[in-house]
């Protein structure tokens, strides 16, 4: 495992005890924020709760220019509600042709922190990705000479493998590659879902970190089709078997600094996810902190929540934790089935969050000073 070269002493958190968790505010380090009026409704469960949070260029079109970035950044902001304290940190999106320069310059400019890698029809809105990684060589050798980090999304696209099997072929035909070719490239393997993900970033000598999500640490691929088709837990990467789900558990509440907070929470609107061709992601801004600690508590590793959430993730990018802090308190409480879109116009405009109908033992407390 390498460290970032500026890395924050290990904090204890704050206050633990069985009915508070007060630690450093977190920072969601994979999100996505669409757009449009679902962009104005799902940024307010994020800024609530995560200081910062790398937002995805996965639109359409797709986040390919300096210009779209600033804009793009001004639109999140304006949704952002009085009071809250967040900064959403722009990225890239690579293809085939995106010049050195772009990055170089959005770069310098502070306006992309990162760049992110879709290979093409990997997942929602990638049709416009990386069809080959040696098209994206001189762009990576660039990222690597400025410290660029590169932001994966680590599964093959080839039909012909199985699904199931899309994020070990990528580690194994692409991501070790690319690894030995740009040795100081500084690589986060994104949303990992298997033991092998798990083991590879544990073992790396590379500058490579991987986030782990909300969702694939509670559901394995049983909940796909548990009492019929179950869009609501459809996502790319897809969960997996038991044991990889056991695997990720063990990883996140781990205490190994390769290993923090990205809760890839990804809005569709219910006529998008209950279609005949659902769409791929779980939103789980509404609940992520909280699903969270769940985990961390079943895993009786409460006393790590807060490095997981809230420190790994800024050593890695060389960035300072943050001075907020934010409280949980052991208040049990069902997740609402619906959330609903602002402006909705017809009974299919909300979104249904991820524990929906479910109960959660820790609520996050918003008036917590």
């Amino acid at each position: 495992m390498v460290h970032s070269p500026e890395v924050n002493l290990r904090l204890i958190p704050l206050h633990l005890s069985q009915d508070r968790i007060i630690i450093r505010q977190p920072d969601d380090w994979h999100l996505h924020l669409r757009d449009g009026d679902v962009l104005k409704t799902v940024v307010a469960p994020t800024s609530r709760v995560f200081r910062r949070a790398i937002v995805m260029p996965n639109l359409q079109p797709p986040i390919t220019s300096v210009q779209s970035a600033i804009d793009y950044r001004q639109r999140i902001m304006h949704a952002v509600p009085d009071g809250d304290l967040f900064t959403p940190l722009m990225t890239a999106y690579l293809t085939d042709d995106l010049s050195e320069e772009v990055l170089r310059e959005g770069f310098a400019r502070g306006v992309f922190f990162a760049a992110k890698l879709y290979p093409a029809n990997s997942t929602t809105n990638s049709a416009a990705g990386v069809t080959s990684l040696e098209n994206i060589y001189t762009a990576v050798e660039t990222m690597e000479e400025i410290g660029m980090p590169l932001l994966i999304h680590g599964e093959v696209a080839d039909i012909e493998i199985d699904i199931f099997d899309r994020e070990a072929v990528f580690i194994e035909s692409h991501l070790q590659p690319l690894l030995k070719r740009f040795p100081s490239l500084r690589v986060v393997l994104e949303h990992i879902t298997t033991a092998e993900a798990v083991e590879y970033v544990q073992n790396s000598s590379a500058k490579l970190a991987a986030t782990i999500t909300p969702h694939h640490l509670h559901i394995n691929r049983n909940a796909l089709f548990n009492g019929g088709l179950r869009s609501d837990f459809f996502c790319l990467p897809v969960a997996k078997r038991e044991h990889h789900r056991m695997a990720l558990r063990r990883a996140a509440t781990s205490g190994e600094p390769c290993f923090f907070l990205g809760t890839d929470s990804a809005p569709h609107l219910r006529e998008f996810k209950e279609s005949s061709c659902g769409c791929a992601g779980i939103f789980n801004a509404p609940n992520a902190i909280e699903s969270y600690a769940q985990v961390f508590e079943e895993e009786e590793a409460l006393d790590r929540l807060e490095d997981f959430s809230s420190v790994f993730g800024p050593n890695f990018y060389g960035l300072p934790v943050n001075k907020e802090i934010i409280s949980l308190v052991k208040k049990p409480h069902v997740v609402s089935l619906r959330f609903e879109l602002k402006k909705a116009e017809t009974s299919f405009e909300y979104l249904a969050p991820f524990h929906a109908g479910e109960t959660l033992n820790w609520s996050f407390d918003p008036n917590f000073s």
